[in-house]
């Protein structure tokens, strides 16, 4: 089979329907817009936001707060869910990933010190908070950053 030997579907496609060609065709002269009024113009349509003329919802409620375009959206895993791992173990992120512990990485996992740590592990993220990263060295392992 070649490019110019495909072609849709047999009843997949149907031909536009053609207004103003004439008044046997049945939708000429106003081509199906009626007469006269707003929408029987060009450029007629209003907008989904449109109400009738009354202000509309967006512009009468308040404008509040700022998106910082710059915000960083942070992976966060506590230090107690790590204890799943045995001694020695590399905890990275696509580890994290894989057993399921971090959904999706956004902008960079960082650990979090809640709870205990009683295994001596080796931490690859991309922060750490200051306590996780001292309860990481006080159980023998290390905090390293990505």
């Amino acid at each position: 089979m070649r490019l110019h030997e495909l072609s849709p579907a047999p009843g997949s496609r149907r031909a536009p329907k053609r207004v103003g060609r004439g008044i046997g065709s049945g939708l000429g002269k106003t081509a199906g817009r009626g007469h006269k009024g707003q929408k029987a113009r060009s450029g007629g349509a209003k907008g989904p936001a449109f109400e009738g003329g009354q202000t509309p919802l967006q512009r009468r409620l308040p404008k509040r707060g700022f998106n910082n375009k710059w915000r960083r959206e942070w992976a966060i895993v506590s230090l107690e869910r790590l204890n799943v791992f045995p001694d020695g173990t590399e905890v990275t992120p696509a580890l994290l990933r894989e057993k399921g512990m971090v959904k999706n990485l956004r902008d960079g996992l960082k650990v979090l010190g809640t709870g205990s740590l009683t295994r001596k592990l080796v931490v690859k993220a991309h922060a750490f908070s200051a306590t996780a990263r001292a309860k990481i060295e006080a159980a023998g392992g290390k905090a390293e950053v990505i």
